[in-house]
């Protein structure tokens, strides 16, 4: 089964304009998450789907394979469904740009979660959360699952509602962290689907799916991940890598 890694970069981030070309220990961000995703053990190739030239020539100069991608695309799910089109694979995995602490292993669980259940067409990663910060911080999205580890709903929300307060010994809490897989069928027609009103109303694109009637496979980690929205989160960044 062909497993290929995709890293949506785009130029314009809202809050950080070229944040993927910032330099963490000398090199740029999306390098650090391209060497990192060729450490997996479970995919056959990685790419990069940009969107600006100085993106694209970066990832040249550091040895990547990129694809320039339509400068239009509202999310990086449509940008790796651009990409993925042209591409033999069986299984696409969608890794942040902005994710420079992302864990090899975590991919390998994530593709693991396609390869060994044909009935999951998507899936991604969850992690418990233990800090009362990151519970009532809307941009940490939450998640609630069913017993066979499949995502009930996100949100930015609080949930599960903790009426009795028992407190994070009692109440499951888990976090979604923004790492994705898919089939490569299912994503084509994921890219396709109209967006759904959860998903306008949180801001989340998880939601079409769970929407649409799919069922989302959870993967669970205990490996911390850190992504970079802000020039301050760079610093934080470099200095755990350090």
């Amino acid at each position: 089964m062909r497993v290929i890694g995709i890293i949506p970069a785009r130029w314009a981030s809202t809050r950080f304009p070229g944040k993927v070309l910032a330099k963490i220990k000398g090199k740029p961000m999306i390098e650090h998450v391209w060497t990192r995703c060729r450490l997996s053990r479970r995919l056959n190739e990685v790419l990069i789907a940009c969107d600006d030239r100085r993106i694209l020539q970066a990832a040249e100069a550091f040895g990547a394979q990129a694809v320039m991608t339509d400068t239009g695309h509202n999310s990086g799910t449509d940008r790796i469904a651009e990409a993925a089109a042209k591409l033999k694979a069986d299984i696409i995995i969608n890794i942040q740009g902005d994710e420079p602490l992302v864990h090899p292993g975590t991919i390998d669980d994530l593709a693991a979660a396609l390869i060994n259940d044909p009935s999951v067409v998507m899936a991604t990663v969850i992690k418990a959360i233990t800090l009362p910060e990151e519970l009532v911080n809307p941009n940490v999205v939450k998640v609630v699952v069913d017993q066979q580890q499949n995502a009930l709903y996100f949100s930015r929300s609080v949930i599960p509602f903790d009426r009795d307060q028992k407190g994070f010994r009692n109440v499951p809490y888990f976090k979604h962290l923004g790492i994705y897989g898919y089939r490569k069928d299912f994503l084509t027609r994921f890219s396709r689907m109209p967006k759904s009103r959860l998903e306008e109303a949180e801001r989340l694109e998880q939601l079409r799916a769970l929407e649409a009637g799919v069922k989302i496979r959870t993967v669970l980690t205990d490996v911390e991940t850190a992504g970079v929205d802000t020039p301050e989160d760079l610093a934080r960044v470099e200095k755990l890598l350090r």
